[in-house]
């Protein structure tokens, strides 16, 4: 029974890995190749829906990509339909956030790079804190009411208005 239940284990990990590969896998992207463990980065999250993991390159003590398990073009290429997509992925940024200790979510900056101010086209919303300890740089490059980065609530009102005019 032992050995059957070992298999019956083997054959579902598998079945999760292909469904994920076969659906939304983009083998050129480095998230997705992060979500599929191809690479050695550290998944903080990692659900059916929603990863996430440390910035390489971070803006703040604490700097977090969220981003879709199956890969979702940058912000230009979503819909209406993504809306509950990106509020699960700010969900799960304030969610990192509490997991650290941070409660001053008054001090913390979501957001999204505006193509083609994006180097990933693979959907990804930064989630830094606390933003008053970010660097002059990280300042300007996650400066918010600026015509690269746009936050999460600018987006979903933008999606949702898309959807009104549509």
């Amino acid at each position: 029974m032992a050995a059957s239940e070992g298999a019956e284990t083997e054959k579902v990990s598998e079945a999760q890995n292909s469904v994920i590969r076969n659906d939304g896998y983009e083998k050129k992207c480095i998230f997705c190749k992060i979500v599929n463990k191809e690479m050695d980065t550290e998944l903080l999250h990692c659900d059916e829906e929603i990863s996430c993991f440390r910035d390489i390159k971070p803006g703040a003590p604490h700097h977090y990509l969220v981003v879709p398990t199956r890969h979702v073009g940058n912000c230009k290429s979503l819909t209406k339909e993504h809306v509950p997509l990106v509020e699960k992925m700010v969900e799960v940024g304030k969610t990192m956030l509490q997991k650290n200790n941070i409660t001053d979510l008054d001090d913390v900056r979501f957001g999204f790079h505006w193509p083609p101010f994006c180097s990933v086209t693979h959907l990804h919303l930064h989630v830094l804190a606390p933003a008053s300890q970010m660097g002059l740089m990280s300042r300007l490059f996650y400066r918010l009411n600026s015509y690269w980065f746009i936050t999460a609530d600018q987006l979903i009102q933008r999606l949702n208005s898309l959807s009104e005019t549509s």
